[in-house]
């Protein structure tokens, strides 16, 4: 029998030169500003306009002058480590911008962004020999206060001399690899992963020649790490009628996530919708009859009181934003080995630009 021939891909060789580039640039929470600019280099030639806001939102607009509004969303900084403390010795000593996990740091690369520019350092960590050696017979685990870097310097004005100062801020040194399988793995697909789906909605929609009867604004936003903060600040600008967020989810066929807690989702099964107070239903069940009736595979979850995601910015700005969520299943959330599928990101990107092919000023998404 012959083998079922593989659908061709809607992702170009430039499209994942765009990625690894994108993935590979650091771009911490509060220090968006260089992948920013990537993005909007790659966006630029398939929208109309764009802006950015003071604190470093990025927005690329079509069809700019239309008074109904739609927001495709994602969010581009990346967890990171600020340098707090410089001993005399040379170690410097890190406090958290985000969620960052402490307990995969040690004996990571690091690049410390100073004054003068990138300056490589470590994680350093004890040998294995000597970390029994205390009175309890406990080996010490990693915390945020006894992780350092060690670059190279032997006292505080040795680091000072590299531009190194309190505020510089740290991030891993891993970047985007392929693996078997389709599997991707890169330090922030937590969201840029996003940031290049919406962005390649955008190209289809351009490449296709498609008119879209509102405004659409491609929002790659700042600060969601910490609070959400970027989305609520664009959200009150664009005032949109309807916003769709992408972001990651977990994957809970992970060793040791409860299912009975995260649900079940997986890799290469497709992306996820969420219910929950912030998903507006109507919209959601729009968006699950467009995954039916274009044969996208789809995985449903439940969030509690917030989805943790942007959603909750877009969806209680103004007087009230409908919102939906669409996520991609990863692996190794807030590591440098982030974990994604090839067939998820194309079926999101499918699923988004399908959506909004169906959507009109005139959609009913009122309750009553």
């Amino acid at each position: 029998m012959a083998k079922a021939k593989k659908t061709k891909s809607i992702l170009t060789e430039q499209s994942y030169k765009f990625l690894k580039n994108y993935i590979n640039n650091p771009s911490p929470t509060g220090f968006e500003s260089s992948g920013q600019k990537i993005w909007l280099e790659y966006i630029k030639p398939f929208t109309d306009s764009f802006f950015t806001d003071p604190y470093g939102t990025a927005v690329g607009v079509i069809n700019p002058t239309a008074p109904f509004k739609v927001v495709i969303e994602a969010h581009a900084d990346e967890i990171s480590w600020f340098v707090n403390y410089i001993s005399d010795n040379g170690l410097i000593y890190l406090k958290r911008n985000g969620g960052v996990d402490h307990q995969v740091a040690p004996a990571k690369r690091v690049l410390i962004h100073g004054k003068k520019g990138a300056v490589k350092a470590v994680f350093g960590w004890p040998a294995i020999h000597t970390r029994i050696a205390n009175p309890d017979n406990k080996e010490p685990q990693p915390k945020v206060d006894n992780l350092f870097l060690d670059c190279g310097a032997r006292n505080k004005k040795e680091v000072e001399a590299l531009g190194i100062h309190i505020g510089a801020v740290a991030t891993y040194e891993e970047g985007y690899e392929e693996l078997a399988y389709d599997y991707l793995i890169g330090r922030a697909f937590d969201n840029r992963i996003g940031g290049f789906m919406i962005a390649e909605v955008a190209r289809l929609l351009k490449e296709n020649k498609k008119k879209l009867p509102f405004g659409l604004y491609v929002v790659n936003a700042v600060q969601e790490e910490v609070g959400l903060r970027g989305a609520e600040m664009v959200a009150r600008r664009i005032k949109p009628d309807v916003a769709i967020i992408t972001d990651v989810t977990h994957d809970t066929t992970t060793p040791m996530i409860n299912k009975i807690i995260e649900g079940d989702c997986a890799c290469g099964k497709g992306p996820s919708l969420a219910f929950g107070p912030a998903v507006h239903n109507k919209l959601l069940n729009i968006v699950q009859t467009v995954a039916e009736k274009n044969k996208i595979p789809v995985q449903m979850r439940t969030v509690s009181r917030s989805t943790g995601t942007d959603t909750d910015s877009f969806a209680y700005a103004n007087e009230g934003c409908p919102s939906v969520l669409i996520s991609i299943p990863l692996r190794y959330m807030h590591t440098p080995v982030e974990m994604l599928h090839k067939d998820d990101i194309e079926n999101t990107i499918k699923l988004m630009y399908e959506t909004l092919l169906t959507l009109t000023p005139k959609t009913n998404l009122s309750y009553f």
